[in-house]
């Protein structure tokens, strides 16, 4: 591989940047599709109608690279429309083979709105697309790019059969209506989107080398403590299965070296608590594992550490990558200096309310120094 582990972390962690920006409150959605995507595993959005699911997965593809596909399922959703359609020249010839150009089995992100109304056969086929990364549908078999499958939801099924099915999405995130407070940040960053600015991409030889580096993590030093946190989860009455317990240490892996590290410590562990299925029993995961998630923090996800662990250094990463934005975005125009101007003071009051000054993280205190600077330019100016 050409590029260095660091310059592919950095590429796609500005890609990230670029793709979750003017997404109010749908941020660590975007950073758990790529997690997802670097670890190999699947995730489900759990929400209502109209929370910008779709934008949020769709923005990430496009940061990340290569071949999406999305499909809104539906009771008379035919696998065609999936898969493709039968290829009637080998058909007249006896054999039942696939067209598969353009849809899912080609694609390495996919979204499924929708996904538990998929019919029995279309839900057969996507499990061994899914764990596999194989699609078999009569003489057609192939090996599948698919790098993560994003499957959407209004709520979790209650049938038996469909949560097996769900069980296949190891990490879970649920979304709610954007507050009132935040609606001006949801109207401004909305219209934001209309933009035709070019976003960063990362390249699919980064993403490989950032997975490369997860499935080659020495998870050996945060085991022990992984085990006590699902420990702790099962005391508390939160069981996983025994294949979500494994299967969460890759998403820690892909954690760390999204972050730039090669042996996964305990910052890296808040992403069991997407792994846990439900959404009361992931806020009881953070209650109860709140010591342990005190020292999450992960710069190139910081919106999803914080929402995971409500830790305090993660909470610091996510106002400094805000402070910085907004320092870079100075705007030229007065009425426009005047509205900036609030939203650092919104930045500084945040940093002064959250943290003491003999406290205060390293990743705020370059942040709180420029910040009061220009604050204090301003007023003498005004002055």
């Amino acid at each position: 591989m050409s590029v260095s582990f660091e310059v592919a972390a950095a590429e796609v962690r500005d890609a990230l940047t670029d793709a979750s920006r003017g997404l109010v409150e749908r941020e660590a959605m975007v950073e758990l599709v790529a997690l997802s995507a670097v670890a190999g595993e699947h995730l489900l959005v759990v929400g209502p109608p109209g929370t910008a699911k779709s934008e949020a997965v769709r923005r990430t593809a496009r940061a990340l690279g290569g071949g999406y596909f999305e499909y809104l399922l539906g009771r008379f959703t035919e696998p065609s429309e999936i898969f493709g359609p039968v290829d009637l020249r080998k058909l007249r010839e006896g054999r039942v083979e696939t067209e598969t150009a353009g849809m899912l089995p080609e694609a390495e992100v996919a979204f499924l709105d929708e996904v538990f109304l998929g019919s029995t056969a279309i839900l057969n086929t996507l499990l061994g697309l899914l764990n596999e990364r194989t699609f078999r549908r009569g003489h057609t078999r192939i090996q599948c790019p698919l790098r993560v499958c994003v499957g959407a939801s209004n709520a979790l099924p209650e049938d038996d059969a469909l949560a097996a099915f769900a069980d296949r999405f190891l990490a879970r995130i649920f979304v709610e209506p954007v507050p009132d407070p935040r609606l001006e940040e949801l109207l401004e960053g909305g219209a934001s989107l209309w933009a035709d600015a070019a976003p960063r991409v990362a390249s699919l030889e980064s993403l490989d080398v950032v997975a490369h580096a997860a499935r080659g993590a020495d998870l050996g030093p945060v085991r022990p403590h992984l085990a006590q946190a699902l420990r702790t989860l099962r005391a508390a009455g939160i069981a996983l299965s025994d294949r979500r317990a494994v299967k969460v240490q890759r998403l820690v892996a892909a954690a760390a070296a999204l972050a730039g590290r090669t042996t996964p410590g305990v910052a890296d562990l808040w992403p069991l608590v997407y792994a846990v299925p439900t959404k009361e029993a992931q806020a009881l995961a953070r209650d109860v594992l709140r010591d342990v998630l005190s020292a999450s923090e992960n710069p190139a996800l910081p919106a999803a550490a914080l929402e995971a662990s409500a830790g305090p250094l993660a909470r610091a990463q996510r106002i400094a990558q805000a402070g910085h934005a907004l320092l870079a975005a100075r705007p030229e125009d007065g009425d426009a200096v005047a509205a900036w101007r609030l939203k650092l003071e919104g930045v500084a009051r945040e940093m002064d309310a959250g943290f003491a000054p003999e406290a205060l993280p390293e990743a705020l205190r370059a942040l709180r120094g420029a910040v009061a600077a220009v604050l204090e330019d301003a007023s003498t100016r005004a002055a």
